[in-house]
């Protein structure tokens, strides 16, 4: 079968999944996460040829620390199916109703944007929470994951597609596609593809945007900042910033860039030093930061770098003003934070800092749509279109407009006799 006939099978499944009630969705999601424990076994040991093969190929420590997948993360995966099991059917929702005139009524209605392709790094929890997701949504996807996690991947795929079939979920609603290639030819078919979520690199996603007509929602870099200010209490601020730094470094939340108001840097860079090197992260440091603790010298190109890895740069910076300028100047748009024990500063910070998701006196790592109680996240969108920051359920609908009447016409409300709208907002429980 070619690509394009897989893409219109999954588009007409999208439709049958649009329509599909809540009590389906519900069950086949139960079903997924009873098959994913049920065949635990199996899809560890295909996670494991995957991880042998590539600490063989040497693989980059941080994309092997993404690809495992073993019965932890099997059973985080299946905490999340739970999780959106539990919320409200997003799909049908009244947004808000007007009537226009008497028996002339207007409503704007959630749907699902329909077959959306995903492509995603070597994570085969993604792929996990993506179709779920997608499912939840009444969405069909084509997913194309990592060469590095093939094998993890396809049993995940088939796993998941038997589970929903079977509980009566549409042929074809989940696709999984092999090749590079795939890829290519994924962004030219625009005539099924409704939206492509890409994540990767910041040249792949740009790649992604520079290819296709189709709508295009994501991230690419995710480089993070924690700003200390002049009034934290350091302790908490030594804290947050190992958690936004350390609690799990290959990923796109995790913090890049400490910046430390200069009134506190002397007090504050030698606790700070200790909690982090203690978790063996390398630090490298503006003049600033030298003069005060030994550091390695930061460059220029560490500002705008996402390590994903245990090395940390760090600025000492005049204030408030300078620490949102750096952010605004050298960030990703993604996630920033903010320790200070003064309301109006965090405030300041909130507003002028330009990213998706900003934070007071927590760590950076909370950026997350299981966290946030989105039901999981099929990515992060630094985008400024429907969807920013994780992307959740919502990110994956879209409204239309249904109008209910009796037989009105437009001839009736034109010209010197035409009768008037109304307009009125109206209770919208639905119709």
């Amino acid at each position: 079968m070619s690509l394009a006939e897989i893409a219109s099978l999954a588009k007409s499944a999208s439709i049958r999944l649009a329509a599909a009630e809540s009590e389906r969705k519900n069950s086949a999601l139960a079903a997924i996460r009873d098959a994913l424990q049920q065949r635990s076994v199996e899809i560890v040991s295909a996670n494991r040829e995957d991880l042998a093969a590539a600490e063989e190929s040497d693989l980059a420590a941080p994309l092997r620390k993404r690809l495992k997948f073993d019965e932890g993360k099997i059973a985080d995966v299946c905490a999340g199916i739970d999780s959106l099991v539990t919320l409200d059917d997003p799909v049908g929702k009244t947004i808000t109703a007007t009537e226009l005139d008497k028996g002339l009524e207007l409503y704007k209605v959630s749907c699902p944007i329909g077959l959306i392709g995903v492509v995603f790094e070597s994570r085969p929890d993604a792929l996990v929470q993506i179709s779920t997701l997608c499912l939840k949504s009444g969405n069909a996807v084509l997913l194309k994951g990592g060469s590095e996690a093939a094998k993890t991947n396809r049993i995940l795929a088939d796993v998941i597609s038997e589970a929903g079939e079977r509980a009566g979920l549409p042929a074809g609603w989940i696709q999984l596609l092999q090749t590079r290639e795939d890829v290519a030819e994924m962004l030219v078919l625009d005539e099924y593809i409704d939206l492509i979520i890409p994540r990767g690199s910041n040249e792949f996603v740009r790649h992604v945007m520079n290819n296709t007509n189709i709508p295009v929602l994501g991230h690419a870099d995710g480089i993070c900042h924690v700003y200390v200010a002049d009034d934290a209490d350091l302790d908490m601020a030594v804290n947050v910033t190992v958690d936004s730094k350390c609690q799990y470094v290959a990923v796109c939340n995790a913090a890049e860039t400490l910046l430390v108001d200069e009134r506190t840097a002397e007090a504050f860079l030698p606790k700070v030093q200790f909690a982090l090197e203690d978790k063996g992260v390398e630090l490298r440091g503006c003049e600033k930061t030298a003069s005060i603790i030994d550091v390695k010298p930061a460059e220029e190109a560490d500002w705008s770098t996402e390590y994903l890895d245990y090395i940390l740069s760090i600025k000492v910076v005049d204030g408030l003003e300078g620490a949102i300028e750096h952010i605004n100047r050298y960030g990703s748009g993604h996630t920033d934070a903010i320790i200070t024990a003064d309301r109006d500063k965090a405030e300041t910070f909130m507003n002028l800092v330009d990213s998706a998701n900003v934070l007071w006196n927590c760590s950076t790592r909370f950026a997350d749509g299981f966290r946030y109680g989105l039901g999981a996240e099929v990515g992060i969108s630094t985008n400024k279109i429907h969807a920013r920051g994780p992307v959740g359920l919502e990110g994956l609908l879209i409204y239309k407009w249904k109008l209910l009447g009796t037989g009105q016409i437009v001839a009736d409300y034109s010209g010197p006799n035409a009768k008037k709208f109304t307009h009125r907002k109206i209770g919208n429980g639905g119709w």
